[in-house]
């Protein structure tokens, strides 16, 4: 038993997870049919979750090799054969010194990058630099996920990453290797909805229409509170449906942030008593100055322009015609030109999101934490 129930890091176990039975069942479905998912929501919102609550069901676990890969960091091919090698082998770790064995054996580019201790369990001491032949250590990791004894799920997290890559060539170059590949099954999960679908339903791209697409929403209100309420009953305290619907409401139903909070209130009811509205705002003061000093790092990297239109979207909440006349005014900008070159260093360094045309500070915490500085 964990000391408190609302894990914000990792996947503990079924108990520990919210809801989502319905969406674990498709998923499931899909991939015992052989299809390949694209996953798609924003950040936060629990997909990685989704997809770890999947990998522990019993009837996965025993029949399929599970692999969850981030490419949310990687820049380039070799960034994501980095990240695609490192992960793998750690999830074929707890599976022993053989089975480990077989897929670095497949690795022939690596080679020098791969330990052993005395029990033959290989060691990960790969580096950037060690992958100069990304096309290659890519080919012979297929060539092992092809030859494994049991069929695979591979999750790629954040797929749309692809899409940057300078070479140009990734998508077309992954699409080939998982279009041959019959023992495995491809879940692609990414926040950025917009350029998911260009990547999954525009003609012109290499996985146009090679995976049937899966959108996930914010977990139900009611479900939600009804876990969160059972948690807490457990540990012999309190949490009204009131002040659960106000932490749901203020953070959009996004997981977690709404998780986030429900921790801190959590650790600040005592057994035998009842979380109250007023613990709310404790409870996000706390969180804001448990993370003051690397907000004000943040800030200070940021050049004056890009910080002016930070401020600006985060009063706005929801920005919309940035390059407006009506909007630089309103905020006072310096230029239309500027909030040009200013929303394109936000963007790539993921400070604001955007879709449909809505423009938001990514980290609402962030935004909390800047309105009250201005």
């Amino acid at each position: 038993m964990v000391n408190n129930p609302f894990i914000l890091y990792g996947y503990e176990s079924e108990e520990y997870f919210c809801d989502r039975q319905d969406e674990t069942k498709h998923l499931l479905r899909l991939i015992e049919n052989g299809n390949n998912v694209a996953l798609i929501a924003p950040r936060r919102i629990g997909k990685t979750g989704l997809i770890e609550n999947l990998y522990h069901l019993k009837e996965v676990q025993e029949n399929y090799y599970t692999f969850l890969i981030d490419i949310y960091a990687t820049k380039n091919m070799e960034d994501m054969v980095m990240a695609m090698g490192s992960a793998m082998l750690a999830s074929l770790r707890p599976k022993g010194a053989q089975i480990m064995q077989k897929f670095t054996g497949f690795l022939s580019s690596l080679r020098s990058g791969i330990s052993f201790d005395p029990a033959g369990n290989p060691s990960w001491n790969v580096e950037i630099g060690d992958i100069r032949m990304p096309r290659t250590t890519l080919e012979e990791i297929f060539h092992y996920i092809e030859s494994a004894d049991k069929p695979c799920i591979v999750a790629i997290d954040e797929f749309q990453s692809v899409a940057n890559y300078p070479d140009g060539h990734a998508e077309a170059l992954l699409r080939t290797h998982i279009q041959h590949c019959r023992n495995a099954n491809f879940i692609f999960a990414g926040s950025q909805r917009t350029m998911m679908a260009e990547i999954f339903n525009s003609p012109a791209r290499p996985f146009y229409q090679s995976a049937s697409m899966m959108n996930l929403g914010c977990i139900s209100m009611d479900k939600y509170c009804q876990f969160a309420q059972e948690h807490f009953s457990k540990a012999g305290k309190s949490l009204p449906a009131d002040v659960f619907q106000m932490v749901y409401e203020r953070f959009e139903g996004i997981t977690w942030y709404v998780q986030r909070v429900m921790n801190e209130l959590f650790s600040l009811t005592s057994t035998g008593s009842a979380c109250t509205v007023e613990m709310i705002d404790v409870a996000i003061d706390n969180i804001l100055r448990a993370n003051e000093f690397n907000y004000q790092s943040l800030l200070f990297q940021l050049p004056p322009k890009q910080k002016m239109l930070l401020v600006a979207i985060c009063k706005a909440g929801k920005a919309t015609a940035l390059t407006s006349a009506d909007f630089v005014r309103r905020w006072h900008l310096p230029s239309t030109s500027s909030v040009q070159s200013a929303i394109k260093g936000l963007l790539e360094k993921s400070f604001v999101t955007t879709s449909l045309g809505v423009y938001e500070v990514y980290d609402k915490f962030f935004a909390m934490w800047l309105l009250r500085q201005s």
